[in-house]
Protein backbone atom coordinates (compact mmCIF):
# COMPACT_ATOMS: atom_id res chain seq x y z
CA UNK A 1 0.00 0.00 0.00
CA UNK A 2 1.15 3.26 -0.96
CA UNK A 3 2.18 5.66 1.84
CA UNK A 4 0.07 8.75 2.13
CA UNK A 5 1.40 12.07 0.32
CA UNK A 6 1.88 15.57 1.87
CA UNK A 7 2.64 18.82 0.79
CA UNK A 8 4.11 20.80 3.27
CA UNK A 9 4.28 25.39 2.77
CA UNK A 10 5.95 26.17 5.86
CA UNK A 11 8.31 30.00 5.09
CA UNK A 12 10.15 29.18 8.50
CA UNK A 13 12.87 27.03 7.66
CA UNK A 14 13.73 25.67 10.85
CA UNK A 15 9.80 24.66 11.51
CA UNK A 16 9.69 23.23 7.97
CA UNK A 17 12.37 21.39 8.54
CA UNK A 18 11.33 19.43 11.89
CA UNK A 19 7.80 19.25 10.55
CA UNK A 20 9.28 17.33 7.79
CA UNK A 21 11.17 14.90 9.73
CA UNK A 22 7.74 14.02 11.96
CA UNK A 23 6.14 13.21 8.68
CA UNK A 24 8.67 11.25 7.41
CA UNK A 25 9.26 9.38 10.68
CA UNK A 26 5.42 9.27 10.61
CA UNK A 27 5.56 6.76 7.13
CA UNK A 28 4.17 9.62 5.24
CA UNK A 29 5.58 10.95 1.95
CA UNK A 30 6.42 14.52 2.05
CA UNK A 31 7.00 17.21 -0.64
CA UNK A 32 8.10 20.46 1.44
CA UNK A 33 8.59 23.91 -0.06
CA UNK A 34 8.75 27.23 1.04
CA UNK A 35 6.32 29.59 -0.76
CA UNK A 36 2.87 30.14 -1.94
CA UNK A 37 4.23 29.86 -5.61
CA UNK A 38 6.31 26.85 -5.16
CA UNK A 39 3.20 25.14 -3.21
CA UNK A 40 0.91 26.08 -6.69
CA UNK A 41 3.20 24.41 -8.69
CA UNK A 42 3.84 21.40 -6.72
CA UNK A 43 -0.05 21.07 -6.55
CA UNK A 44 -0.47 21.27 -10.57
CA UNK A 45 2.58 18.91 -11.13
CA UNK A 46 1.63 15.64 -8.39
CA UNK A 47 -1.49 14.08 -6.76
CA UNK A 48 -1.49 14.64 -2.82
CA UNK A 49 -3.28 12.91 -0.07
CA UNK A 50 -2.92 16.18 2.07
CA UNK A 51 -1.79 19.65 2.48
CA UNK A 52 -0.30 20.77 5.24
CA UNK A 53 0.15 24.64 5.35
CA UNK A 54 1.24 27.57 7.75
CA UNK A 55 -1.82 30.20 7.67
CA UNK A 56 0.26 33.00 6.94
CA UNK A 57 2.48 32.67 4.24
CA UNK A 58 5.19 35.85 3.02
CA UNK A 59 4.10 35.25 -0.46
CA UNK A 60 0.33 34.52 -0.59
CA UNK A 61 -2.22 33.29 1.34
CA UNK A 62 -2.59 29.81 2.78
CA UNK A 63 -6.29 29.48 2.41
CA UNK A 64 -5.90 29.98 -1.73
CA UNK A 65 -3.61 27.18 -1.54
CA UNK A 66 -6.25 25.12 0.51
CA UNK A 67 -8.83 25.95 -1.93
CA UNK A 68 -7.03 24.66 -5.03
CA UNK A 69 -5.71 21.86 -2.67
CA UNK A 70 -9.18 20.79 -2.10
CA UNK A 71 -10.19 20.90 -5.93
CA UNK A 72 -7.35 18.28 -6.51
CA UNK A 73 -8.93 16.22 -4.05
CA UNK A 74 -6.59 16.80 -1.11
CA UNK A 75 -7.55 16.83 2.47
CA UNK A 76 -6.18 20.21 4.28
CA UNK A 77 -4.73 20.94 7.86
CA UNK A 78 -3.30 24.65 8.69
CA UNK A 79 -0.98 24.89 11.25
CA UNK A 80 -0.86 28.88 12.26
CA UNK A 81 0.88 30.88 14.86
CA UNK A 82 -1.76 33.82 13.99
CA UNK A 83 -5.44 31.81 13.91
CA UNK A 84 -6.58 35.02 15.68
CA UNK A 85 -5.38 37.03 13.51
CA UNK A 86 -6.67 35.43 10.45
CA UNK A 87 -10.36 35.90 9.01
CA UNK A 88 -12.55 33.46 10.45
CA UNK A 89 -14.86 32.75 8.20
CA UNK A 90 -11.97 31.25 6.47
CA UNK A 91 -9.45 29.42 8.83
CA UNK A 92 -12.91 27.91 10.19
CA UNK A 93 -13.84 26.02 6.81
CA UNK A 94 -10.43 23.64 7.92
CA UNK A 95 -9.16 21.61 10.60
CA UNK A 96 -5.71 24.20 12.29
CA UNK A 97 -3.32 23.60 14.73
CA UNK A 98 -1.52 26.68 16.59
CA UNK A 99 1.73 26.85 16.90
CA UNK A 100 3.93 25.44 18.17
CA UNK A 101 2.48 21.82 17.56
CA UNK A 102 3.97 18.93 19.05
CA UNK A 103 5.17 15.97 17.36
CA UNK A 104 2.38 13.76 18.12
CA UNK A 105 -0.04 16.09 17.85
CA UNK A 106 0.80 16.83 14.40
CA UNK A 107 0.63 13.11 13.31
CA UNK A 108 -2.68 12.93 15.11
CA UNK A 109 -4.09 15.45 13.25
CA UNK A 110 -3.00 14.46 10.07
CA UNK A 111 -4.38 10.90 10.60
CA UNK A 112 -7.42 12.84 10.93
CA UNK A 113 -7.43 14.29 8.13
CA UNK A 114 -6.42 11.60 5.80
CA UNK A 115 -9.55 9.36 7.59
CA UNK A 116 -11.95 12.53 6.87
CA UNK A 117 -10.74 12.99 3.52
CA UNK A 118 -11.34 8.44 2.54
CA UNK A 119 -14.44 9.04 4.53
CA UNK A 120 -15.83 11.82 2.75
CA UNK A 121 -18.62 11.58 -0.46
Amino acid sequence: MPRPRVLLVEDDFDVRLVMEHVLIDGSYEVDATDTASGAQELLERQQYDLLLTDGRLVYGTAMKLADQALEKGAAVLIVTGYAFDLPKNEINRFEYLLKPVHPDELLQAVERALRTKTHSP
